[in-house]
């Protein structure tokens, strides 16, 4: 595998090999791999502060803000108080001045007494607890060697958790799946302890191993999982569930939450007792030696591990997993399953996951539970458009820190007092997404002149007090002859940069510079060196705006006035008549709001910028100007949709056969959601074919999430109404 090395964020640092249980489904002692009998029965200080001295050295040279480790066993807390607190000391010594260190243990819990709790208050240790439901359903497994019940030792634990003073410390607790437990049962059970987190785990298995799976039950782990899944939505989902909460947020474009499920990279390393570094535990379910690694903390680094094979192999995203699962519809989510439960012997792990049929089941299960997004309509786009540029607005404010000094401090104490109408619609312009777009990205990157791009956008203040018709003077810097107040025009100035101050009058305004003073009565008429923004039939035809310059082609600058008037009313006129033959996105061309006339080129240009703007080439035949508005009122719908809904993930990551090539899903879903709106304009027959085999594609692509697969079904039903009218006609 080729690329960076990811950094390990969490360590499993084994502080006992042993355990004080007998669990029949452990994958420490149960398994193929029986290495731990080899091991040290405590970790020892030479090992703890090698772990520690690697650990701060790693997040040291990957600059890692936090990092976490996770004392684990066998049972942690076989090691004694003693040796625990030596492992808090030395690794909070060694790594916190490096980095933010999050302490965690996982233990079964019949040991934990209120000395481990003042032990791990004191290092901020919080505490994971391994229970399977209910007496009955917990002693079916975690029993001590002699066949009696833990559960009475783990509710102990559990209620000295629950105490106010100790309850910050509660992490959770994870469950192992038994088909033979009532699922219900064992979930109320554990609500019952309430706690911040449940975990439900599948039993490791691979195919050389399976899991139970009782007769004609296609997919029994997912019934199980699925009945949880229903109790815990119909008590209002009051605790997390993680491997629910990870399902929907891989169904809604978001991460994995869990290591065994999603594609994310794999960033964990184990320190045996012995200090051997090894690979995640559960590999130990596949093989004699699957976890190993040949490295430890007194000879190797962390990086040493990062660039192991079997590491670089779990970190591969959808390359990692085989054939099959790259071509189903839910890898996203299921990720092709836990690593280990894909290995088969001489195949290794280019497997599906034993639980393959289960884990198609359960993401479908819960994806056909989720309620059906509602897409933002026009409006809703619009008023998301404002919401996301006054966020970058305040963002710049956060970034600039003090940069900008007394004058920016001035333009952030105006902006505030002016806000109201007129600030909400100077944002509301589409290119004011491009100015601010542009300052933070400068101030990100470190440019010189970014603290004086910043400075700049004291035009929308003054804009917006122009347009409320009071608020006091604002201080405007300008450029190139030229001062532009967004959405109202611009003024013509005798030098070419400085700074003025620009104040409401009566309905106009008034600017006062180093050497004069100006004054335009009405801000939407001509006058001397006034040039105003023209509208035509409610349409803003903006070819002054310093930030318009965001297309692909390049602007033209100011048009004649006949031309612009020509130019405005052949949009309007055709506009209009679309609103007559394609009623269906009447409101979609009413959503275009700002034209900027392009120098050439034969289609509409969606630039960076906010909802509601277009660039359309000035020489456009009639014939062409339907196809066009229709193409970028698309464009530009989809443009907006996508920053405020997640429609896919893994951009590029998969190439789809399209009637137009191989192509990624968002190009994919681009072309459908144009195309469907100029074919029902007047596509034939072959267009209209082609589009059916794109919306085939979208249909089985894996990558859409659950907003993204309801947009595609609108596809579905305009290319259906569109095909419907060629054969009506």
């Amino acid at each position: 595998m080729t690329g960076p090395l990811v950094p390990f964020r969490e360590i499993v640092l084994k502080v006992h090999s042993r355990c004080d249980l007998a669990c029949d489904h452990c994958y420490v002692y149960e398994a193929a791999d029986q290495s731990w009998r080899e091991q040290p029965r405590a970790v020892s200080d030479d090992v703890i502060s090698g772990t520690a001295r690697r650990l701060a050295e790693h997040a040291e040279k990957h600059r890692l803000s936090s990092v976490s480790v996770i004392l684990h066993g066998g049972e942690p807390l076989l090691a004694g108080p003693e040796r625990l607190r030596r492992v808090c000391e030395v690794l909070t010594a060694a790594v916190t001045p490096v980095a933010e260190l999050d302490l965690r243990i996982h233990t079964n819990g019949v040991l934990l007494g209120p000395r481990h709790l003042d032990l791990f208050e004191e290092f901020g240790v919080k505490v994971g607890i391994s229970l399977d439901g209910d007496r009955a359903a917990n002693d079916r497994h975690r029993r001590y060697a002699d066949g009696s019940s833990s559960h009475a030792q783990v509710l102990a634990a559990v209620e000295l958790l629950q105490q106010p003073r100790h309850r910050k410390l509660f992490a959770g607790l994870l469950c192992t799946v038994d088909l033979a437990n009532d699922p219900v049962a064992v979930h109320d059970a554990l609500v019952a302890l309430d706690p911040p987190r449940i975990d439900y785990l599948l039993p490791h298995a691979t195919w050389e191993t399976p899991p139970v799976r009782p007769d004609a039950i296609p997919a029994p782990y997912a019934d199980w999982l699925l009945a949880v899944f229903d109790r815990w939505d119909e008590q209002g989902r009051t605790v997390p569930v993680r491997l629910f909460d990870s399902v929907l947020s891989t169904l809604h474009g978001g991460p994995s939450l869990t290591e065994s499920l999603g594609l994310a990279p794999t960033d964990i390393v184990v320190v045996e007792t012995d200090g051997s570094l090894e690979q995640v535990d559960s590999l130990k379910s596949a093989y004699e030696g699957a976890a190993a690694t040949g490295f430890s903390v007194f000879q190797d680094d962390f990086d040493a591990v990062a660039a192991h094979p079997g590491v670089r192999a779990r970190q591969r995203g959808l390359a990692g997993v085989g054939e099959q699962c790259r071509r189903c519809p839910v890898v996203r989510s299921c990720g092709g399953g836990h690593y280990t439960h894909r290995y088969r012997a001489g195949h290794g792990f280019a497997n599906p996951s034993v639980y393959c049929p289960d884990l198609m089941a359960l993401v479908r299960g819960i994806e056909n539970r989720a309620p059906v997004p509602e897409l933002p309509g026009p409006h809703q786009l619009a008023d998301s458009a404002l919401e996301l540029n006054r966020l970058l607005l305040a963002e710049l404010h956060t970034a600039l820190d003090g940069r900008g000094g007394a004058e920016w401090a001035r333009i952030w104490e105006l902006t505030t007092a002016v806000d109201g109408p007129g600030l909400d619609t100077v944002l509301a312009h589409p290119y004011a997404r491009g100015g601010l777009l542009t300052a933070l990205e400068a101030l990100d990157a470190g440019r010189p002149d970014a603290v004086t791009r910043a400075l700049r956008l004291a035009a929308y203040t003054a804009a917006a007090a122009v347009r409320d018709g009071a608020g006091p003077a604002v201080p405007v810097r300008w450029s190139d002859g030229r001062l532009h107040l967004p959405t109202l025009g611009e003024l013509r100035l005798p030098a070419a940069e400085g700074v003025a101050e620009v104040a409401a009058v009566g309905s106009g305004f008034r600017v006062r510079y180093a050497s004069g003073e100006r004054h335009v009565a009405r801000p939407a008429e001509p006058a001397p060196d006034w040039r105003p923004l023209r509208r035509v039939h409610g349409l803003v035809l903006d070819d002054l705006d310093p930030y318009r310059d965001c297309f692909d082609g390049p602007v033209l600058h100011r048009l004649g006035p006949r031309e612009a008037a020509e130019w405005g009313r052949r949009v309007t006129r055709t506009r209009a008549g679309l609103a007559g033959t394609v009623p269906r996105y009447a409101d979609m061309l009413t959503a275009i709001t700002t034209l900027t006339p392009l120098a050439q080129g034969a289609g509409p240009v969606v630039g960076r910028h906010g909802f509601g703007a277009l660039g359309l080439p000035l020489g456009l035949a009639d014939e062409q100007l339907a196809p066009a508005l229709l193409r970028g009122g698309r464009r530009a719908a989809l443009r907006a949709l996508l920053d405020v809904e997640d429609l896919y993930d893994m951009d590029g990551a998969w190439q789809h056969p399209t009637p137009w090539g191989p192509l990624p899903v968002s190009r994919l879903l681009a072309e459908a959601y144009e195309g469907v709106a100029v074919a029902a304009y007047g596509g034939g027959a072959p267009a209209l074919a082609e589009l059916g085999r794109a919306l085939e594609a979208l249909e089985r692509a894996a990558e859409l999430t659950v907003t993204g697969k309801h947009l595609v079904h609108t596809l579905r039903q305009e290319w259906e109404e569109a095909s419907r009218g060629r054969e009506h006609h």
